[in-house]
Formats: C-alpha cells, sequence, structure tokens
C-alpha cells in the first residue's frame, strides 16, 4: 500500500510479466533449441527444435546459417535470458573445434542481442532438471516432459536437451 499526498491509501500491485529463456544444446550440423515461459507457479513451453546445416556446405557457411537462424528465433520469441550448454570434451578433436567454432557464433549472437547468457555442463543441467547430475538422458528428458506438461517427450533429443538446458537456465540465479 501506498499513502496519498491527500492522506487516503492506494493498493498498488505490481505486474511481473514472464520471462522467456532460450535454452541451446550446440553443435554445426545440429543446434536443438528450446523457448519457455516461466511464471509464477507456472513453467511451460513456447518452442522447440533443431537448426540443422547442410553437410556439403564450406564450414563457414554452416556458422552464417547457425548465425541467422537464430538471430531470427531471437527476434521471435524476444528471450529474456539464454542457457547454453558448456563443451563436453571428447576424445575427437575435430568434433570439439566444430563445436567450440559453434558455441562462439551462438554467444556472439547472444551478445549482439543483449541476452543474458548462462553457461551450463552436462551434470549442472542433469542435476537441476532431475536432481542428480548422473542420471541418464532418457531420465531428464522424461523430467522435461512432466515439468512442461507435455504430452511425449519432445524429438529430436537436440531439442528436448535444450529445453532442458532452459530449464537449468530458469532454476539459477545468477549467470555462470
Amino acid at each position: 500500500m501506498a499513502q496519498l499526498p491527500s492522506g487516503g491509501w492506494v493498493v498498488v500491485l505490481f505486474y511481473t510479466k514472464g520471462m522467456i529463456i532460450l535454452g541451446i544444446d550446440p553443435g554445426t550440423a545440429t543446434t536443438g533449441f528450446g523457448v519457455i515461459r516461466v511464471e509464477p507457479g507456472q513453467t511451460m513451453m513456447l518452442d522447440c527444435g533443431i537448426i540443422s546445416t547442410p553437410k556439403d556446405l564450406p564450414h563457414a557457411d554452416r556458422l552464417g546459417i547457425l548465425h541467422a537462424d537464430l538471430a531470427e528465433l531471437i527476434a521471435h520469441h524476444k528471450p529474456d535470458r539464454a542457457g547454453l550448454e558448456k563443451l563436453f570434451f571428447t576424445s575427437n578433436v575435430t568434433t570439439a573445434m566444430a563445436v567450440s567454432e559453434a558455441r562462439g557464433v551462438i554467444i556472439l549472437t547472444l551478445q549482439q542481442a543483449g541476452i543474458e547468457l548462462m553457461e551450463f555442463t552436462p551434470t549442472q543441467i542433469k542435476q537441476s532438471t532431475t536432481g542428480y547430475g548422473q542420471a541418464k538422458k532418457a531420465q531428464m528428458q522424461a523430467m522435461v516432459q512432466k515439468i512442461l506438461r507435455l504430452e511425449t517427450i519432445p524429438k529430436p533429443d537436440d531439442a528436448a536437451d535444450a529445453l532442458a538446458i532452459a530449464l537449468a537456465a530458469a532454476h539459477s540465479r545468477t549467470p555462470r
């Protein structure tokens, strides 16, 4: 309540709009995305899918497609925050390099759009979604389905993983 200059009182209500969060599972050939809206007492999926690039294109062109498609997705949904999976080290150096370059494009695209970025390891994503950092991928995807009240587990796996990343960003208070 706030007091008016006349001595009377008025009830002041603050409206908090829902936060829109974009989750991204990075890759060169396939980048998963998931968009959720978080409101007090309710979390819902707005969109999910993949950004894919043709394998026969030069790598630089594939990165250009990733940038353009992600920028379009951002313009459409106008997310307040984004979650991005950190690179999981692998024995295949060529794959790790390509995913690192895709992550660079994603980070730059988010930065240019002024979107708060939060990064998570696979263990942190599983911990946030299932309560157990060593959960199997299927367990994590089943929890995504349950939390978002979906009829089925989102497909392909990259999209379901991206929704889990968005949920991790929704549960986290500070950028990482």
